[in-house]
């Protein structure tokens, strides 16, 4: 991937400088279903044939290293001019509980400077949904963010799985539904349901679902067929259905996120509530069940969310979110993907062992971006935890850098940057 040497040790991180290259479910859940965090493949799956998936870099539209120069220097400039706070606060998007009071996240966004919320526990009407977007984003400033505007998330996959309902909110059909439809016709109603996210201040789409779930295991797969959150049984299908959702997306003015890397449809636990069941024995490097991620990518997505299963043909052991081997060689490498990595939620069971302190290190050790968690209260010691490994490590404050420079790419794309000249955040 071409990558622009500009690159300064950690010292200057902390003082402020910004390096590195241009580059990317999440806690999700119904009311009643699933959160986003989901796992991956049991011994019991079938082993897939067929070819695998193509590796080719993606499109140029999909690829921020193909930013025209104003918006590069854009980013340099924005990411020169923030504290090291600031920038560290672009790392990790926080959850907003539909339960919480309105401004329950006001001191992680102006104090800890968080730049990046995710709407959870099923929100009911648009009307709430648009006042609480403006107030989040109210909350932006020079103080606060450096001026960056924030990442307004949610989980609006359809069936089950719609963190916003009620009314002024589409409710879309499950996956499976969605799959029956011509490719025109879902592109076209997925970007009816993105112009309806926009309208409430939501600005990325935690889906579409890229999981290839194998007809052998069906609603045996806890995390994703239990609630019908595949498009279809074989790869084919389920690209064709991802590559309609991420280009509706984008027409509809969201960024979608291909979700969840490097597929959670062979295992039977859901990585959520548990630490046992979650391991695919089955899944490779090269398998052709990672093709819709591929073609999710290609079609222009610039979010990928991986998850916290673990792969033993993969990166024996290692949850996925924190493994080099899935992230930075398979993602990033062979996918070519220099977007923004975002986690599945890391206050979740299945790495649940690792401590809260650990969690965003190895996040970004990985070659991740963004640290979703769904609680607010571990903020302060996720931040705490990337500032004092930048601090001491020269080689991880880069890694760091590198995500920022990512995450803030991502948003100048969005117009979210204090001088942004395209997009329309």
């Amino acid at each position: 991937m071409p990558r622009r040497p500009r690159r300064r040790p950690a010292a200057l991180v902390l003082a402020g400088a910004l390096a590195g290259a241009l580059a990317a479910c999440s806690q999700a859940g119904p009311a009643q279903g699933p959160t986003s965090s989901d796992a991956a493949p049991s011994s019991t799956a079938a082993t897939t044939t067929g070819s695998s998936p193509s590796t080719s870099p993606p499109t140029e539209s999909s690829s921020p290293s193909s930013s025209p120069t104003t918006g590069a220097s854009c980013v340099e400039r924005t990411g020169e001019a923030m504290s090291a706070d600031q920038r560290l606060g672009q790392l990790v998007m926080v959850g907003l509980d539909t339960g919480a009071a309105p401004g329950s996240l006001d001191s992680a966004v102006t104090r800890e400077h968080v730049g990046n919320v995710i709407y959870l526990g099923g929100w009911e009407g648009a009307q709430r949904v648009t006042s609480t977007s403006e107030h989040l984003q109210g909350l932006v400033s020079d103080d606060a963010t450096g001026g960056v505007g924030l990442l307004v998330a949610a989980d609006q996959e359809g069936g089950e799985v719609r963190q916003l309902r009620g009314a002024g909110f589409t409710a879309p059909p499950s996956a499976t539904e969605q799959a029956q439809m011509s490719h025109s016709a879902l592109t076209r109603a997925a970007a009816g349901w993105a112009r309806e996210l926009r309208a409430a201040g939501v600005n990325v789409n935690l889906a579409p679902v890229a999981d290839t779930v194998p007809a052998s295991l069906g609603t045996a797969n806890g995390p994703i067929g239990q609630y019908h959150r595949e498009y279809g049984s074989d790869p084919e299908t389920v690209s064709a259905a991802v590559q309609a959702v991420v280009t509706g997306m984008l027409d509809g003015g969201v960024e979608p996120t291909v979700k969840h890397f490097p597929g959670l449809g062979r295992i039977r636990s859901n990585t959520d509530v548990s630490a046992t069941g979650i391991t695919d024995d089955t899944t490779t490097a090269h398998d052709p069940y990672l093709q819709p991620f591929a073609d999710g990518i290609r079609a222009g997505a610039r979010i990928v969310m991986v998850g916290s299963a673990l792969y033993s043909r993969i990166d024996p052991g290692v949850p996925a979110m924190f493994s080099s081997r899935v992230v930075t060689d398979i993602l990033r490498g062979d996918l070519g993907f220099d977007g923004v990595v975002i986690t599945d939620d890391v206050a979740a069971a299945a790495v649940a062992a690792t401590p809260v302190q650990q969690r965003a290190v190895k996040v970004v050790a990985a070659g991740g971006d963004i640290v979703l968690t769904g609680d607010p209260s571990a903020v302060p010691e996720l931040l705490a935890a990337l500032e004092a490994r930048s601090r001491t490590d020269a080689d991880f404050a880069a890694r760091v850098d590198d995500a920022v420079e990512r995450v803030l790419t991502l948003k100048d794309r969005m117009g979210l940057l204090p001088c942004s000249t395209s997009g329309d955040g």
